[in-house]
């Protein structure tokens, strides 16, 4: 990048190039017909131009010719204007088409190409870690590339193709005026240089300020999505929040708004004073071609063909410059999408589908886990052993290490040092797919998907999805069928606020949907709920667990709950403290203990005498 935003003219036209190969090969494999039609447009409207103006000059000397003459002479003459002007109609004729031929290309590309690009962002975002996306850095990244990189390819490419058709008019158009004077040449070529270099530092200045405000543009996403979302409007209206929030949002706009306006302003003052420049050199051209005009040194044809060439020619400079400058710009900004995209994500699969010892089941053996930019372990030297058909409780304060134990387990995180076991095989040696086959997952935070009622438990497992007995079954052992069945079009209800028709359900309501999600899994070994009922009452929860215990009778499950007569069914309880196991053992074993668990279960206990 540093190359790119140099001031370096010379080193700056070289990197225009930089990623016009990528942005091709992306066109290209978009339509590689549409691609090939849109580069012929692009030449055939290049040349064209000084063609026209070169019959142009024909048909003015044709119309002097037949003024001076007489009889069949001045016949001929008349022939000639005629025969010019259907030349120069027909050229003309071409030269439409091919542009508008152009810029039909150019629109259906730009909606396949958008697509495509959305597309590979979105295959690249399924292969990266948690981490990553809980990275605001690499966040940022993911951002850009979505927001500007769409439609940057084409634009390249487009650019690319206009800059070689200005190339190839600047070289019929030179061939023309060198027959009037090499100076002519010259002057064509050095006279849109200084409004060149201007847009050219302009244009990098431009991308640099607008790179950096990823994180303000974010906050602004961020901040409209809190004052128009549902989930937010509430505690928005009721704590207040509205004018903070739209200050907040108004002031990140004024900061943004004031260093645009100081561009603008400065780019607009130069682009006029150096144009200014081009102008002179054009009437300067003017001039000189009427006075040899004059002199006798060329014809009225000859000085109207030269001026036309000359206006082309210096339209042509100042295209390819500003196609030059548009690159450079594209090429800044591809690069945000070629190093979203190039990104190396370690990889996540091995290629073992079944592990040397099922009786095995989970075992882990000093397992330390810390989170990028945090100073203490979330997780330190922790060892367990879950048994198959065993049923293990996680007791532990918030920020213990609860969540962050199953998220290993569920290979959303790699552990920085230990190793894990499932089925006697590391679980970096498991293949990604099978693994997570395996293993059913609900966590506090689950979605709330604006899907129908049947596909919010049926994406419990996807295979099943159109399965309908098997989502019954799952509902009802989650207890959400219950409601579903009053729900105006019971499994085909449209669920969320976000589609005509969608029903909103209450916390405890979503909740049971999303258990009825996890027992949809039933093809999965490993059975995991992470505070899973938080906003369900005590007696639906002791249902729902008298239920999951009849499902997980053959089958590891795990629960994570601060409801003591949730954790007490299970056949081994831990208690995490500060990322460590402090005690480990049955419920009775650890209330005879009468460490941290006995104290937290009769705490709890004292709440409901």
């Amino acid at each position: 990048m540093d190359n790119q935003e140099s001031t370096n003219p010379a080193r700056k036209f070289l990197s225009v190039f930089q990623y016009s190969k990528v942005a091709i090969e992306i066109v290209w494999s978009t339509s590689a017909a549409l691609t090939i039609v849109m580069a012929i447009s692009t030449l055939v409207a290049g040349v064209l131009p000084a063609a026209i103006a070169s019959v142009g000059g024909l048909f003015v000397d044709a119309v002097a010719s037949a003024f001076q003459q007489t009889g069949a002479a001045a016949e001929q003459a008349r022939n000639d204007v005629l025969f010019y002007v259907f030349i120069e109609l027909g050229l003309v004729v071409v030269m439409t088409g091919a542009q508008r031929l152009n810029t039909v290309c150019q629109s259906i590309l730009r909606v396949l190409l958008g697509n495509k690009i959305n597309v590979m962002i979105l295959e690249k975002a399924l292969t990266l870690e948690l981490a990553h996306f809980e990275d605001a850095e690499y966040y940022d990244k993911l951002v850009r590339a979505r927001r500007e990189a769409s439609s940057r390819p084409l634009s390249l490419v487009i650019k690319t193709f206009d800059l070689l058709r200005d190339i190839i008019a600047l070289i019929t158009i030179g061939i023309f005026l060198f027959q009037f004077s090499p100076w002519a040449v010259g002057l064509l070529a050095v006279a849109g240089v200084p409004a060149f270099i201007a847009e050219a530092k302009f244009s990098g200045e431009a991308f640099r300020i607008h790179r950096r405000r990823s994180a303000e543009r974010r906050m602004q996403i961020y901040l409209e999505m809190v004052l128009t979302r549902e989930d937010g409007v509430k505690e928005v209206k009721l704590l207040q929040l509205g004018k903070l929030f739209l200050q907040r949002y108004v002031d990140i706009f004024r900061n943004i708004y004031k260093e645009d306006r100081n561009l603008v302003l400065r780019r607009g003052f130069w682009g006029y004073v150096l144009g200014l420049l081009a102008s002179a050199a054009f009437y300067f051209a003017y001039g000189w071609v009427g006075f040899a005009a004059i002199a006798g040194a060329i014809t009225i044809g000859q000085m109207t063909m030269y001026i036309a060439q000359f206006r082309l020619g210096q339209n042509a400079v100042t295209n390819s410059l500003t196609a030059v400058n548009g690159m450079y710009e594209d090429n800044l900004y591809l690069s945000n999408l070629t190093e979203y995209l190039e990104h190396k994500v370690p990889e996540q699969t091995g290629n073992q589908e079944i592990g040397p010892d099922p009786d095995d089941g989970i075992r882990f053996e000093g397992v330390s886990f810390t989170y990028p930019g945090s100073n203490s372990p979330a997780l330190n030297n922790v060892s367990l052993h879950i048994k198959p058909g065993e049923s293990l409780a996680i007791v532990g304060e918030n920020g213990s290490g609860k969540t962050t134990l199953i998220k290993l387990l569920t290979r959303l995180y790699t552990p920085v040092s230990g190793k894990i076991f499932l089925e006697g095989l590391e679980l970096k040696e498991w293949d990604i797919e099978i693994l997570r086959r395996k293993i059913g997952v609900i966590f506090q935070d689950f979605a709330r998907y604006q899907l129908i009622v049947g596909e919010n438990i049926g994406i419990g497992d996807v295979e099943d999805i159109e399965e309908e007995p098997l989502i019954e079954e799952a509902a009802r052992k989650g207890m959400a069928d219950v409601f579903v069945k009053d729900l105006p079009r019971s499994y085909k209800t449209q669920l969320g606020t976000w589609f005509k028709d969608g029903k909103e359900l209450s916390g405890g309501q979503w909740q049971k949907i999303a258990l009825s999600r996890a027992f949809m899994r039933s093809k999965a070994d490993i059975l995991i709920l992470d505070e899973p009922t938080a906003a369900i009452d005590a007696r639906a929860e002791a249902e729902i667990f008298s239920h999951f215990r009849d499902l997980t009778a053959n089958k590891i499950s795990i629960i994570i709950s601060h409801r003591f007569s949730t954790v007490r069914m299970a056949d081994h309880i831990i208690v995490l403290e500060h990322g460590e196991i402090q005690e480990e053992g049955s419920h009775i074993e650890l209330l005879a203990n009468e460490g941290q668990y006995a104290t937290l279960f009769n705490l709890q206990a004292q709440g409901y005498q």
